[in-house]
C-alpha cells in the first residue's frame, strides 16, 4: 500500500479523500491555488504545496506543476478526486508515465469510455441497449442536420467529452440546430479543451439512474446498486437517492448486469459510473460512463457499508477486491441534497464572498462531507460547491424527514445558498410520492422563488449572538428553566435555511 498520495483537488472531495488516506496510515499531500490558501483542504492535509495563481490553468489544470508537487514531496500516487483532471486521459497517462501510481482507471480505458461516442460503439458492440444517436463527433452543421433528421426531433446535443452538463442543449426544431451546436460547441470547448459534439434521441421524462462499479487489475467486477438521479437543474444533479423508487427486483438486475457488461466492455478499472436513461414503460438505455469518483458516491456507502476511496487506493495498489457480487448487500434508503454558493434570487447564479457564520447539521444518520468554516471566503474561480449532505434512514419516508431537519439545521450565512430550495423540492408530494424525472423541476419549480427573508444584517446579528452563547438567567419572577438565546425561533423566513 501507499504510504503518501497526492490529492489534485480542492475542496469538500480533497478533504473526503484525505480523511480515508489518514484512516489507512497514508500521508497526504494538498495543492492549492492562490484563492485557496485558506482553504479546508489545505489545512486536512500532512503537507501543501503551492500551485500558482488562481485560474485553473495556472494552478488546478497545470499537469507539469502538479507531477512536480508530488515528486517534491515523495508521493507514490495521485488521487484527481472529479471534476479538473480527473477525467483527463492525457494526465493519467503522464502520472503512470513519472512512475506515479493513477487512483482510476487507466489511461486507455478513459480514452474509449471518457468519449461519448466511442462509448456508445463500445455499448452496441457488448448488447448494452444505447439511445439512438450518432456513433461520432461531427461540427459539420449540414451534418448534423442530416443526422437529426434521421433520429427525429426533439435531439439533444451533447458534448463528446466531459460531463456535468456543460456543453448540452435541448433542440426541439431544425431552425434550432444551429445555434444550440455553437452554443454548446463553445462552452465544452471552454470546459474540457474540447468542443465536440454529438447528437442523440431526446427522451421525454426520463429518469436519471446511475449504477456504481468496482472492478479491479485481475478481472473481478460488481456493481454496488443503483443511485437515481433524476432531480436536475440545467442538467446538473441536485437530489440524488438509493435505491431508486422506480426499480423492482428484476430490473435492478437487469440494469446492474448491463453496468457490469459496460464495464467490461471498455477494459474498467477501479471506481467508475454507468449511467442509464430510464423510460416510462421500464425500458433502459446506456448514457455514460463516469470514468471517476462521483460526486454523489456518499449515499452507497451509506448504504452498502463500504468505502469508496479505500476501495479505490486498494485496487490501485494492485488488490484484489475482497468480496463478489453476491456478497454485496444494501440496508436501508440514502438521499444526498448538493449545496452551492448559488443565490436563488439570481437564476441561482455562483454566489462567492466570505461565510460569515456556518453550523453543521448533526445527529443520527447524517453525514455532511463539506469544506466550509465561519471567516472562508469561497472563491469565484472554481465551481461553486460547497458540501454534500447525505442521510440515512431505514426507508424513503424517514430518510425524507430526516433530511428535511438535517436541512433546516445547515446554516452558511454570508452567502446565498439554495438550501431552501432543496427543502421545497424535497416536501413536494411528487418527490414524496418518488414521482421524479430530468424534468421534475422544470415541470413543478419552473415559477420557484425564495420567501422574503430578513436583510443579511439582522440575521448576522442574531447568528453571531447565538455564537457567543448568551443566555436568558433564571428571575425570581419566572417559572421555568434558563433558555438559550436562538434567533432561529425569530427570524421567519430565515428559519428555512438551518
Amino acid at each position: 500500500m501507499f504510504t503518501k498520495i497526492l490529492v489534485a483537488n480542492r475542496g469538500e472531495i480533497a478533504v473526503r479523500i484525505m480523511r480515508t488516506a489518514r484512516e489507512m496510515n497514508i500521508a497526504s499531500v494538498a495543492v492549492y491555488s492562490e484563492a485557496d490558501r485558506t482553504s479546508q483542504h489545505v489545512l486536512t492535509a500532512d503537507e501543501a504545496v503551492f500551485l500558482g495563481g488562481s485560474d485553473p490553468a495556472e494552478s488546478y489544470l497545470n499537469l507539469d506543476k502538479i507531477i512536480s508537487a508530488a515528486k517534491e514531496t515523495g508521493a507514490e500516487a495521485i488521487h484527481p478526486g472529479y471534476g479538473f483532471l480527473a477525467e483527463n486521459p492525457a494526465f493519467a497517462q503522464r502520472v503512470s508515465d513519472e512512475g506515479l501510481v493513477f487512483v482510476g482507471p487507466p489511461a486507455e480505458s478513459m480514452r474509449l469510455l471518457g468519449n461519448k461516442t466511442t462509448a456508445r460503439r463500445l455499448m452496441s458492440e457488448g448488447n448494452v441497449p444505447v439511445i439512438p444517436g450518432m456513433t461520432a463527433a461531427e461540427s459539420d452543421i449540414r451534418l448534423l442536420q442530416a443526422a437529426a433528421d434521421e433520429i427525429g426531433y426533439p435531439v439533444l446535443v451533447k458534448a463528446a467529452a466531459g460531463g456535468g452538463g456543460k456543453g448540452m442543449r435541448i433542440v426541439r426544431t431544425a431552425g434550432e440546430l444551429a445555434d444550440a451546436a455553437a452554443l454548446a460547441t463553445s462552452e465544452a470547448l471552454s470546459a474540457f479543451g474540447d468542443g465536440s459534439i454529438y447528437l442523440e434521441k431526446y427522451l421525454d421524462r426520463p429518469r436519471h439512474v446511475e449504477f456504481q462499479v468496482l472492478a479491479d487489475m485481475h478481472g473481478n467486477v460488481v456493481h454496488l446498486f443503483e443511485r437515481e438521479c433524476s432531480i436536475q437543474r440545467r442538467h446538473q444533479k441536485i437530489i440524488e437517492e438509493t435505491p431508486s423508487p422506480a426499480l423492482s427486483p428484476e430490473l435492478r438486475e437487469r440494469m446492474g448486469a448491463a453496468a457490469v457488461s459496460a464495464a467490461r466492455a471498455g477494459g474498467y478499472v477501479n471506481a467508475g459510473t454507468v449511467e442509464f436513461l430510464l423510460d416510462r414503460s421500464g425500458a433502459f438505455y446506456f448514457l455514460e460512463v463516469n470514468t471517476r469518483l462521483q460526486v454523489e458516491h456518499p449515499i452507497t456507502e451509506m448504504t452498502t457499508g463500504l468505502d469508496l476511496v479505500r476501495r479505490q487506493m486498494e485496487i490501485a495498489a494492485g488488490l484484489p477486491l475482497p468480496f463478489t457480487q453476491q456478497d454485496v448487500h444494501r440496508r436501508g434508503h440514502a438521499i444526498e441534497c448538493r449545496i452551492y454558493a448559488e443565490d436563488p434570487e439570481a437564476d441561482f447564479m455562483p454566489s462567492p464572498g466570505k461565510i460569515i457564520y456556518a453550523r453543521s447539521p448533526e445527529g443520527p444518520g447524517v453525514r455532511y462531507d463539506h469544506a466550509v468554516y465561519s471567516g472562508w471566503d469561497v472563491p469565484v474561480n472554481y465551481d461553486p460547491i460547497l458540501g454534500k449532505l447525505v442521510v440515512w434512514a431505514e426507508d424513503r419516508t424517514s430518510a425524507c424527514a430526516r433530511m428535511t431537519r438535517a436541512l433546516k439545521e445547515c446554516v452558511i450565512l454570508g452567502v446565498k445558498t439554495p438550501i431552501e430550495f432543496l427543502l421545497d423540492v424535497l416536501l413536494s408530494p411528487e418527490f414524496q410520492a418518488g414521482d421524479t424525472h430530468t424534468h421534475f423541476i422544470e415541470e413543478h419549480f419552473a415559477s420557484w422563488r425564495p420567501s422574503a427573508a430578513d436583510d443579511d444584517l439582522t440575521a448576522l446579528g442574531f447568528a453571531l449572538n447565538e455564537m457567543l452563547g448568551p443566555r436568558i438567567a433564571d428571575r425570581g419572577d419566572q417559572a421555568g428553566p434558563a433558555q438559550p438565546v436562538s434567533p432561529w425561533h425569530r427570524l421567519g423566513a430565515w428559519d428555512l435555511i438551518r
